[in-house]
């Protein structure tokens, strides 16, 4: 063996080898005997010996004390596996059985302690399965009170099998009581939605069934007993007959009411006050739902009212009348038609005085005169609002000729830049007059052609007003070239006499006292070409109103001044005021 050590120059650190090999160095410095070497070998070959003895006395035992280990463990794995009752458990198929003594421990070690954590996992299960069946037993059978402590679990027996055994049926138990549970649901809130409709009291009504059926209870607490059930399906029956009969009644009530109120022509807000009762009218049992839609004081309330429609129904007629009356007027008003309101009136009361028409009949004619008077005026909508829109140019047309008159018109005065803006607006519209007079006259005779009638504007004929308003345009317009004439030969005449008195500078304006025309707030006195006959007391006082008033929105100069004729009134050191 040290021939061996000595020989191995692999390593690089003391060995027996190395060691010997130095001995005999020394041995050989020394000089000692081959006796005396061989006796020392010797000595120190036997404690070798002894070492290498009580090492493997040592292992010996290490190997018998991890013998009874293993035993132990495969014993308890074997007992666990058995207690699960699956030897392929998760674990078991890890272990080796062969190998040496150690891995055989290390692979056991980590199954017995995921089998253990399963067992306590399973024990936990069991009785959790057989505390919730020991608890439905006792729902069903009325003794859920009575019972009391955890189950007892066999741990000699936590297979799978047997827990799907408790689980099969813990399932069984569990759809009854939520069969049974749904039911006593459905019948607590169909008493608590009839009892809502028929303005009842729904916890006397369901505590009389039983005391757990209540809101306040807990829904896992109530009564799911075949007496529960029996006496809610005969309240529930009880409830379905009285909200019929009441319904039945209230719907005899609610048409009363509507055919009182259609023949009084009764204000919508009156209505809405018994919308709770008119609402169910048609409706059938089942669709009455509202909360207290069916109450008792409801039925009376509406009972009375019938009675009191009943008497105040013959008052009523000639109001009736006069407001359908009314509201024709509002409708030709609007639409710019004349017609003879008086007239109408004594008519309306001639007939409700003598009694030969019925009132129902009475208020369907004037009912339909409406629905005509309606027709009649959306046709006349588009020519009505072009009438509106030359209105107005006339209007802006009328102001720009006071706003050009103006001397004062460019000083830097407050509301001065606002005045030159407008008048900018102004003229642009001003020159689309001509082209809104020749759209309107177009429009007005194809409105005429088709209905084979005239087109009257407060009982004047637009037409006429048309061709009155383009006769006075026609001599704004000459007035307009006589004016533009003569203030040319003025100005020639002063051309030629500046070189008798010499060359003139530009005067400075005269300050004047006229205010500065600003944004009028309500526009042309004449707003309106044509006035009421009912504000002027006859048709021709209207038709003067409506010739004056178009004189009034018509002033003299009709057309926008253009550029060659505005610049005379801009001098070089006169300039209009910057726009904001």
């Amino acid at each position: 063996m040290a021939v061996m050590d000595a020989q191995n120059p692999l390593l690089g650190e003391t060995t027996c080898g190395t060691l010997l090999q130095k001995l005999q160095e020394i041995w050989d410095e020394v000089g000692e005997s081959d006796e005396e070497r061989d006796k020392m070998l010797l000595q120190i070959e036997q404690e070798c010996l002894d070492v290498y003895k009580r090492k493997v006395e040592q292992a010996a035992k290490s190997r018998a004390e991890l013998l009874v280990t293993l035993s132990d463990a495969k014993l308890e794995l074997s007992t666990l596996v058995s207690a699960l009752g699956d030897k392929s458990f998760l674990g078991v198929d890890t272990v080796k059985a062969s190998g040496t003594i150690k891995e055989q421990l290390a692979a056991i070690a980590p199954a017995l302690e995921q089998l253990w954590k399963q067992k306590e996992e399973r024990v936990k299960e069991f009785s959790d399965v057989q505390s919730q069946i020991q608890k439905i037993c006792g729902e069903i059978t009325g003794s859920a009170n009575e019972q009391a402590g955890a189950p007892a679990v066999d741990e000699s027996d936590l297979s799978l099998k047997k827990l799907n055994e408790y689980q099969v049926k813990l399932q069984e138990l569990q759809k009854e009581k939520s069969d049974r549970l749904h039911k006593v649901l459905e019948f607590v809130g169909t008493v608590h939605d009839l009892c809502a409709v028929l303005g009842m009291d729904f916890f006397s009504t369901i505590t009389e069934v039983h005391p757990s059926l209540d809101d306040k209870t807990c829904v896992q607490s109530k009564s799911i007993s075949n007496d529960t059930l029996l006496r809610l399906a005969e309240t529930v029956s009880a409830l379905h007959e009285d909200k019929k009969q009441r319904l039945h009644k209230l719907q005899e009530l609610a048409t009363k009411l509507t055919d009182l109120w259609n023949l009084m022509d009764t204000p919508e807000e009156e209505r809405r006050l018994f919308d709770h009762v008119t609402c169910n009218i048609s409706a059938s049992v089942d669709e009455v739902t509202v909360p207290g839609a069916l109450a008792l004081d409801l039925i009376e309330q509406a009972e009375v009212e019938v009675e009191r429609l009943d008497q105040l129904k013959s008052s009523r007629m000639k109001e009736l009348a006069f407001k359908r009356q009314v509201e024709l007027e509002e409708i030709f008003a609007h639409a710019h038609i004349e017609i003879d309101p008086e007239a109408a009136r004594e008519k309306i009361m001639a007939l409700i005085d003598s009694g030969n028409v019925e009132p129902a009949e009475l208020l369907a004619d004037m009912d339909n005169q409406i629905a005509k008077a309606k027709e009649e005026a959306l046709s006349r909508k588009e020519i009505l609002d072009r009438v509106e829109k030359w209105m107005s140019a006339c209007e802006e047309e009328s102001w720009l000729d006071d706003y050009n008159r103006d001397d004062n018109r460019y000083n830097a005065s407050r509301g001065a830049h606002l005045n030159l803006k407008r008048a900018e607006k102004a003229r642009i519209l001003v020159n689309k007059i001509p082209g809104m007079v020749d759209t309107l006259v177009a429009k007005t005779r194809a409105w005429e052609e088709d209905r084979g009638i005239s087109f009257k504007y407060d009982g004047v004929p637009l037409l006429a007003m048309l061709d009155e308003y383009a006769m006075l345009r026609q001599e704004r317009e000459e007035e307009k070239r006589r004016l533009r004439d003569q203030k040319k030969f003025g100005e020639q005449q002063n051309t030629e006499q500046e070189p008798i008195f010499g060359s003139r500078s530009t005067p400075a304006r005269p300050a004047s006292t006229k205010k500065v025309v600003g944004p009028r707030t309500n526009g042309t006195p004449g707003r309106r070409l044509s006035l009421s006959a009912s504000q002027n007391g006859s048709r021709s006082a209207a038709k003067e109103g409506k010739r004056d008033s178009m004189r009034l929105a018509a002033p003299a100069n009709f057309v926008a001044i253009t550029k060659e004729d505005a610049a005379p009134h801009v001098s070089g050191t006169d300039r209009s005021p910057a726009s904001p």
